[in-house]
């Protein structure tokens, strides 16, 4: 169906007169074809007319004055134009990046799922929904390839209301029955489980599913972390230390070893002396935040850190990640402090043995692993970062090589610094109201988007754009509903057509 013709414009700015009774809309796609065939998006549209201003101003006025304005062949003289930007060139079974101008004059088409039949599904794919062009969804289901999707990071950026949570639990939906990965979820809602709904503990494969849980359900594991487990690095970000509070910690775990809390909290001398009033804020501190007290020389734990009990979570956790499990860590009931500082213990722990298996040469046995941040500037903010660097942003700049990388979720891209940004190659854009958000999101990302603030800014609940090193443009994606794509999963083989990914 034709829905246009190509009037004017330049590379970046093909302008189309829209076809009178048709509709364009804000990131749709569209096709031209003759010797090559161009796929096309609508970034913008704007209102045309052979008839000036002051005329059609007049015109206008009888028509609402006096009821008696028209127009001789209105449809010819008036109409909408669409500005479109190329996104590939196809050529047989071959795609390319656009280099190069349609013809004038050229046929505008409305975008059909065949137009995509050069594609194919990658090895290790997971599902993030199905193509969208506008508003409008096609049975195209778009799959990555998840096995380098989340080794090289992805960004979930999101406005309140947009669908964060459902986009989650889709893909860990998706995921918990492949090999490919492992993902540590911290999970501040309780909302991924299912515990009062549907949730992964529904997934016919809930056998690849780890529940940790100050007060676990059936099937659940009791969230214990013996004290010994923890080290000073594990805090950074978690609480502000200031450099003498900080050496404070790192020489007493240097000279005590696994028992280094306690000897904080009994004052013991360490060998180099600190002010009183240092030790005295680093003990209060750590009382606060582990939920322990110290009384005639007996230690007393009430809260998730325990003296005894513990002494293998972090161990289980981390060979259940090696296993391609998805675990996730109830969160709900803790301050954002323990959260950071748990999700810290388990990350450093798991980065740390990825290190030596590639040392080793073993890493290409194991999972990808991915670790899902939820209100990621909590770690990755740049206020954070000021006063030091933790385990999260080592992840974010160098975990690709270690194959451990960041799912980060957040509504306020801006706060982490560009640097991080850039390294989140796969973000998955959901909305973002504020233009400042949006900047942020369109300077970082792999595509070029610097004409879609507009459609970003249009985006409709469950509606996303996918920028990607691994997919060829930037993907307009319809995300389903989470218990619908629940309810589809038993036929999920059958939704993987043979062009379904939009991949490298």
């Amino acid at each position: 169906m034709v829905k246009g013709q190509v009037v004017s414009g330049d590379f970046g700015k093909i302008v189309a007169r829209v076809k009178a009774g048709e509709k364009l809309e804000l990131g749709e796609l569209v096709v031209i074809e003759g010797k090559e065939k161009f796929i096309l998006q609508v970034y913008d549209l704007t209102y045309g007319s052979q008839i000036s201003p002051q005329n059609l101003e007049l015109v206008s006025g009888m028509s609402l004055e006096e009821g008696t304005g028209n127009l001789m062949d209105s449809e010819l003289r008036n109409y909408n134009l669409a500005f479109l930007k190329p996104m590939l060139v196809v050529e047989g079974d071959d795609c390319r990046m656009c280099k190069d101008l349609p013809n004038f004059f050229s046929k505008v088409r409305e975008f059909r799922k065949e137009d995509l039949s050069f594609i194919t599904t990658p090895k290790k794919p997971f599902h993030l929904g199905k193509l969208r062009s506008g508003s409008k969804i096609l049975d195209v289901g778009i799959f990555l390839p998840g096995d380098k999707v989340f080794s090289e990071h992805v960004g979930v950026f999101s406005s309140t209301g947009k669908g964060k949570s459902n986009l989650m639990s889709c893909i860990l939906w998706d995921v918990l029955d492949k090999d490919f990965c492992g993902m540590l979820v911290l999970d501040p809602h309780d909302e991924y489980y299912g515990r009062s709904g549907l949730g992964l503990k529904d997934h016919p494969k809930k056998d690849k599913l780890v529940y940790y849980s100050v007060n676990p359900v059936v099937g659940g594991k009791s969230l214990k972390i013996n004290l010994k487990d923890l080290k000073p690095e594990h805090f950074q970000g978690a609480i502000a230390l200031s450099d003498p509070q900080q050496q404070l910690l790192y020489l007493a775990h240097r000279k005590f070893g696994p028992e280094w809390v306690k000897a904080i909290l009994e004052e013991k001398e360490i060998g180099v002396k600190f002010n009183e009033d240092t030790v005295a804020v680093v003990k209060r501190k750590l009382i606060n935040l582990l939920n322990v007290e110290l009384v005639s020389g007996q230690l007393y734990c009430q809260g998730i850190f325990d003296q005894t009990a513990g002494e293998n979570t972090v161990k289980d956790i981390c060979r259940e990640l090696e296993d391609g499990k998805i675990v996730v860590m109830d969160t709900s009931s803790f301050s954002g402090a323990i959260e950071i500082l748990i999700g810290s213990l388990v990350a450093g722990e798991i980065f740390h043995k990825y290190k030596f298996y590639k040392n080793q040469g073993t890493l290409d046995e194991k999972p990808v692993i991915s670790i899902v941040l939820e209100e990621a500037p909590r770690v990755l903010g740049k206020k954070v970062l000021e006063h030091g660097s933790n385990v999260f942003e080592s992840i974010a700049r160098e975990g690709r090589k270690f194959k451990v990388g960041l799912t980060a979720i957040t509504q306020i891209p801006s706060d982490i610094p560009k640097n991080i940004l850039a390294n989140m190659n796969t973000k998955i854009i959901l909305g973002l109201e504020m233009g400042l958000e949006r900047q942020a999101v369109i300077e970082s990302s792999p595509q070029d988007l610097s004409t879609d603030n507009r459609n970003i800014a249009s985006l409709d609940k469950g509606e996303a754009i996918v920028t990607s090193i691994f997919t060829k443009f930037a993907v307009p994606v319809k995300i389903p509903l989470f218990k619908d794509f629940a309810a589809e999963s038993e036929v999920a083989d059958d939704v993987e057509m043979d062009f379904g990914g939009v991949v490298s």
